[in-house]
């Protein structure tokens, strides 16, 4: 009897964890977000469903090709909560990336999503490293209709190999995914991080830190 109660045990507590291991359903068919509320939460709170438009569920232009003529030679055209308020709470954005020949989408993470990437036009090389301590490189040159994914939070990049504009679409399973582009986190940070600790962390020369954080 009592070794039938301790299988019973174990089953429910094994089926409770399952039930906490993803995220909770929504308990309303859609919680539009509200940018102008004073109140502060952990996301977006919701409009009230009367004021709903069409409107809110919608985005337009994402079939324009954005202007590549920068230092970089790409420009991310991002749909997330903030230009699409019908999205709060439903865990999903997308972004188009315009590459100008041989442009990058330099090396960046995304602190709250995992990200797919499709290649629409061009030839693309993209990777991403793994966390500490391999720090191992899978890299992959990507041809049109390919698809390649990148971890959450990974520090990844993509190159347009190419002597024509590349064009990919991406899709990450957060609302809200954030970007941090690591060369302008490291060297542009607002105020700047020390540059005896970057010449230290770099193992280079102070001289060289300053130099490059004038960049930023």
């Amino acid at each position: 009897m009592m070794s039938c109660f301790l299988i019973f045990s174990l089953l429910l507590a094994s089926s409770a964890s399952f039930a906490f291991a993803s995220d909770p359903s929504p308990l309303q068919d859609f919680c539009v977000a509200d940018p102008n509320s004073p109140v502060l939460v952990n996301g977006v709170v919701c409009k009230d469903p009367k004021l709903v438009q069409a409107d809110d569920f919608l985005f337009r232009g994402l079939n324009l090709m954005r202007n590549t003529s920068n230092d970089v030679g790409s420009n991310v055209t991002a749909v997330t909560v903030a230009q699409l308020p019908g999205l709060n709470t439903f865990g999903i954005s997308m972004a188009r990336i315009d590459f100008a020949p041989m442009g990058i989408n330099p090396p960046h993470t995304h602190p709250r999503a995992t990200e797919i990437l499709t290649v629409i036009e061009g030839r693309i090389l993209v990777g991403f490293v793994t966390s500490n301590p391999e720090n191992r490189l899978i890299t992959r040159v990507l041809e049109k209709g390919d698809v390649f994914v990148f971890p959450e939070g990974l520090i990844h990049f993509q190159k347009n190999l190419g002597h024509g504009y590349a064009l990919a679409l991406a899709a990450l399973s957060s609302q809200n995914p954030g970007v941090i582009t690591i060369a302008n986190a490291v060297f542009g940070s607002n105020a700047d991080i020390p540059a005896d600790v970057l010449a230290k962390a770099f193992q280079t020369n102070i001289n060289v830190v300053y130099q490059i954080q004038s960049k930023f």
